[in-house]
């Protein structure tokens, strides 16, 4: 029995590469934000001040509930904590 390696989870979860990718993306973007709200130290009530979001926003945003989130989302939440997001591409490796 032969068993097949992954890169990632995102890549054993999703049949679709691009979705993959898109998850893989959402998952870096959200670390980073809690990133944030864990290194300065913000409560939840003011974490969803600052974002412009409900606290129970910021708890889905804490408990990883990636499928609430979107790419531009996190973005603009990292832009506004003054986190500047740079943007890699790079070839596929097979």
């Amino acid at each position: 029995m032969t068993r097949k390696r992954y890169a990632s989870v995102w890549d054993a979860i999703e049949e679709n590469p691009a979705e993959a990718e898109n998850m893989k993306l959402r998952a870096r973007l959200m670390t980073a934000v809690r990133d944030y709200i864990a290194r300065e130290g913000l409560s939840q009530a003011q974490a969803a001040k600052l974002f412009g979001v409900t606290q129970p926003r910021i708890s889905d945003l804490v408990r990883g509930k990636i499928d609430l989130f979107s790419i531009d989302m996190l973005i603009n939440m990292l832009a506004t904590a003054g986190v500047r997001v740079d943007l890699k591409i790079a070839a596929r490796r097979v």
